[in-house]
């Protein structure tokens, strides 16, 4: 047996027993260090293997096998393939292709990638999105604004690491770049997807129309920080605090806040889809970041298992869980005080129907509203660089 032969019923076996439960990066790690035969490059095979099948899962109704598994990794191919010209040969001279020739060849429908076109929020292209699912997303950096742009790039060129300028501040890397044995992550430059960053420009938006020296910013469902990293960039002059339902993601926001250099923030404890934040006061905010638990559909270029695993009715169970988030924090904002709005859902419910709500509950003014969309922005043209976001600024009325 050959050793692509090998990795593939790898890949099989690890495919058949995944039920996706977990992350399947968190399941692979576990899978790879009880199989302790496998190095570094056999890993990277079968994961291949593993990623392409996901992909393009929903092509197909049936199980992963061998032939299921090699058709996501034809589909996904963006030049010649060895492990192609091996097991499929006549298959390979025709990798070079473009994704709807390669379709048309094995007689599939793009629009069968993603069953769920009339959920999708307004402005989507529907065929961009679907083809997005076939590649790679990049890793994007976050540059921060205090001269550690140059160090960055030198110390990424003296690795031989490629990366594309996408802004001034933002470094476009292929997924599989080693950055964290390279740099300094969060002091010279911090991961962060290109439209996470954008919601930069919501945040700067209300910390301008503010007018003032001093404002006070709750970043209510921070998980890691990098909201309030972006935010702390964008505007230092500010009382930040900051909240979680999950201890141990609050113990690595300290750990990266320490990192920046953040001086001073609260941290509270709080499950908002149950209960208000309790603080220490009588806590009012000029700015709600209120990164929202969601279904993560626009980052599914990046766990692409969750194509596969997804239950249509998580739509509304997330949509429910959003309006108690949002009721139970924008009651918090100060008179002319600005609620930012974000999700990582492609979906309507999850993004222009809450904020309906939030306009029609709280009587809350549209300041700004987008979908970020990440499968047309990179990459000379080619699909599924960056994830797909949704953001909304509102007002509160003086």
């Amino acid at each position: 047996m050959s050793r692509f032969h090998s990795y593939l019923n790898s890949a099989k076996s690890i495919l058949l027993a995944y039920n996706g439960t977990e992350p399947f990066s968190s399941y692979l790690k576990k899978w790879f260090a009880a199989e302790k035969k496998f190095g570094s490059k056999d890993r990277k095979y079968i994961e291949q293997f593993c990623y392409s099948y996901f992909r393009t899962a929903k092509l197909r109704s049936c199980k992963p096998d061998e032939n299921s598994i090699l058709t996501g990794l034809f589909l996904c191919a963006i030049s010649p393939d060895e492990i192609l010209t091996e097991l499929k040969p006549e298959w390979s001279p025709h990798t070079g292709l473009t994704l709807h020739e390669k379709l048309k060849l094995l007689n599939y429908d793009l629009a069968s990638v993603f069953p769920w076109q009339e959920e999708l929020s307004e402005g989507t292209d529907y065929e961009s999105f679907c083809a997005s699912f076939f590649a790679r997303p990049d890793v994007f950096l976050r540059l921060r604004d205090d001269g550690c742009g140059a160090i960055v790039k030198d110390k990424l060129q003296q690795k031989n690491i490629f990366f594309k300028e996408v802004t001034e501040n933002c470094l476009a890397l292929p997924s599989a770049s080693k950055i964290s044995e390279v740099l300094a992550l969060d002091y010279e430059a911090m991961i962060q997807d290109l439209n996470s960053q954008r919601t930069g420009e919501f945040m700067r938006i209300a910390a301008e129309s503010l007018h003032l020296p001093f404002i006070s910013v709750w970043d209510c469902c921070a998980g890691s920080g990098g909201k309030s990293l972006l935010m702390y960039d964008i505007y230092q002059q500010m009382d930040l605090t900051v909240s979680d339902s999950r201890e141990s993601i609050l113990r690595n926001l300290k750990k990266r806040f320490s990192a920046h250099g953040i001086p001073k923030y609260e941290i509270v404890l709080a499950d908002l889809s149950k209960r208000p934040a309790k603080f220490r006061g009588d806590a009012k905010f000029n700015l709600i970041i209120c990164d929202a638990p969601c279904t993560g559909s626009g980052t599914w270029g990046r766990t692409p298992e969750q194509l596969c695993y997804f239950n249509n009715d998580s739509i509304e169970y997330y949509a429910n869980l959003q309006k108690k988030v949002v009721s139970n924090t924008v009651t918090c904002l100060t008179p002319g005080g600005f609620f930012l709005y974000i999700t990582c859902s492609v979906f309507k419910k999850e993004n222009e129907e809450i904020v309906s709500f939030i306009k029609e509950q709280f009587h809350l003014q549209l300041v700004k509203m987008e979908l970020l969309k990440g499968y047309d922005n990179l990459s000379e043209g080619k699909a599924g660089k960056a994830d797909t976001m949704f953001a909304a600024l509102l007002k509160k009325s003086l």
